[in-house]
């Protein structure tokens, strides 16, 4: 990407040249590449000049930009675009093009972390969103929701905030202690109707299809019998661990119905708020 001279850096005698080349017949093309500015910028120059009467424009005062305006259009195109290029060096310089994009308001941001979603795992969901679009919330009062969830023994894995000022950073009121491996964690069960919630169960060490059945078991059917009764629809999301032979045998043998879920299914669980 070339550089090339803005008009309103010319001197007097460079000015003065110009008007005389084109008296002797020299092109704008000419004239661009002798001055090297481009053929728009001496048009418009020869324009002003015959506007103010011939008088010599002052040059601007001050260290003149590195960078001229059609290289500052182009390199917020490509920052917008997400296209990748190498300034060249040493003009206009990597810091020279960072103030180019903050003047222009493209201030460096985290991005936003999104998971990859398959081109099937897509339709899916566009499909039950169709297939469930018109339920009514008599349907929904029915469907027992469930998940699991990660408490910490020891302060949290989440990112915290504090306001102090400056210079304070290390005074132990703004301070937050920390334990080695975190301090634990639980892990615990729950389901949620339009009942309540039900007895949350702790998860001992890693959950597998036999634990989990345990939880179907000796926490979740008590809870529908005294609460939904008959006739529920259950909730739960594609882990190996429920898809598996073993526990999708005892759905059938308890006579359980289940929700359809789709993989990489939005937040629509309400017990993740809850």
């Amino acid at each position: 990407m070339g550089f090339r001279r803005g008009i309103g850096n010319l001197t007097i005698q460079q000015q003065e040249a110009i008007v005389n080349g084109r008296a002797q017949g020299w092109t704008l093309l000419e004239l661009g590449k002798q001055f090297n500015i481009s053929e728009s910028g001496i048009s418009k120059f020869l324009k002003r000049w015959i506007d103010q009467g011939g008088v010599p424009k002052v040059p601007k005062s001050g260290r003149p930009r590195s960078t001229s305006r059609l290289f500052d259009r182009n390199v917020l195109r490509l920052s917008r675009a997400r296209e990748s290029c190498d300034p060249p060096n040493p003009n206009p310089s990597v810091r020279t093009t960072r103030r180019r994009l903050r003047a222009a308001g493209l201030n460096g941001k985290r991005p936003v972390k999104k998971p990859i979603i398959s081109t099937k795992n897509r339709k899916a969901r566009v499909e039950w969103v169709k297939t469930y679009k018109y339920w009514t919330k008599k349907e929904w009062e029915d469907v027992l929701l469930r998940d699991e969830s990660k408490y910490m023994l020891f302060g949290t894995d989440g990112i915290q905030y504090i306001r102090r000022s400056q210079g304070t950073r290390f005074e132990p009121k703004y301070q937050i202690s920390t334990m080695k491996h975190g301090g634990g964690k639980v892990m615990v069960w729950g389901c949620v109707s339009r009942i309540g919630m039900c007895p949350l169960r702790r998860i001992q060490g890693i959950m597998d299809k036999f634990q989990y059945e345990y939880i179907l078991e000796n926490t979740m059917r008590p809870y529908v019998r005294n609460s939904l009764g008959r006739g529920f629809i259950f909730q739960q999301n594609n882990d190996l661990k429920h898809r598996s032979k073993h526990i999708q045998n005892w759905f059938s043998r308890r006579h359980v119905t289940l929700l359809d879920w789709p993989s990489q299914s939005p937040c629509l669980n309400i017990i993740e708020g809850v």
